[in-house]
């Protein structure tokens, strides 16, 4: 019989526990940095995407924190993804990590990384953690309570979507993962700003207002998005499928491969954004 977690509740999804995540994913990137300053080596995984010590120590340390955490909840990371369906589809709540997002930032030496931590709950992110580690930045957010940004143990300031006030629109889009769709959509998008950036920091970017939104037409994985995604929303975003507009949903099929999607503070994004 498939397992499950109880739902969360206030008195779980709090401000403690919320500092419990950022100190994790902190500790992470402090694991992170000492590869980043070294010679270090890479391999590639069976999708030949590359795969570095810094990936690993991050993801060690993560699954061991968590883990202590909260005993009962499983961790599901980039770096241990080979859990059987028939196991995971009985979760209700679980941990969805991605201990090193932008492993070609990370060799291309750019600091545009991070770490990513994600509660799940009934398919949706019900709070998030994205930590830059060559910058000390971390965003949170717990839909429904807030969302912060905090930098080198300054203190932690409330952060919020844009609303549209003016052109031309700001957009930002992936460092590695640009392709001819996106280019024709935003061609017919019309007066527009291009920030490229990598891995989950586009979120962010959306989430603190200084991005409109974020389109996606190249594949991703659950890991990739799921802290972002609760950031964006406990900021007054939204991160939904381009098809129909619905929340992205996780541990809702035997993949983790999402759909094309698009991450935005104010709804008037998705009414602008080019169909096919």
């Amino acid at each position: 019989m498939p397992t499950t977690t109880p739902s969360p509740d206030s008195e779980w999804l709090n401000a403690a526990r919320l500092d419990q995540v950022i100190g994790i994913a902190r500790r992470a990137g402090r694991e992170i940095l000492d590869v980043y300053g070294t010679d270090f080596e890479t391999s590639a995984k069976a999708d030949n995407s590359p795969l570095t010590q810094a990936d690993l120590r991050a993801h060690r340390l993560i699954a061991e924190e968590l883990a202590a955490l909260q005993p009962s909840l499983p961790v599901l990371s980039e770096e241990s993804a080979e859990i059987p369906w028939t196991q995971r589809r009985g979760w209700q709540r679980y941990w969805l990590v991605d201990p090193l997002d932008g492993t070609k930032e990370f060799v291309s030496r750019n600091g545009e990384f991070t770490v990513n931590i994600a509660l799940i709950d009934g398919h949706r992110p019900v709070l998030g953690v994205v930590h830059i580690p060559v910058s000390d930045t971390t965003y949170s957010g717990i839909p429904g309570l807030g969302a912060w940004r905090e930098a080198n143990d300054r203190a932690r300031l409330p952060i919020g979507v844009r609303r549209l006030a003016r052109q031309p629109l700001r957009v930002v889009g992936s460092r590695s993962h640009g392709n001819s769709a996106m280019q024709q959509a935003l061609d017919a998008l019309g007066p527009h700003e291009l920030r490229p950036a990598g891995s989950s920091i586009k979120l962010c970017l959306v989430a603190d207002g200084s991005a409109d939104l974020y389109p996606r037409l190249g594949p991703t994985s659950e890991w990739d998005i799921a802290a972002g995604q609760a950031v964006v929303e406990a900021a007054g975003g939204q991160v939904v499928r381009l098809s129909d507009g619905t929340p992205l949903r996780y541990n809702a099929q035997k993949g983790y491969l999402n759909p094309e999607f698009l991450a935005y503070g104010d709804p008037e994004c998705f009414r602008r954004w080019p169909r096919s």
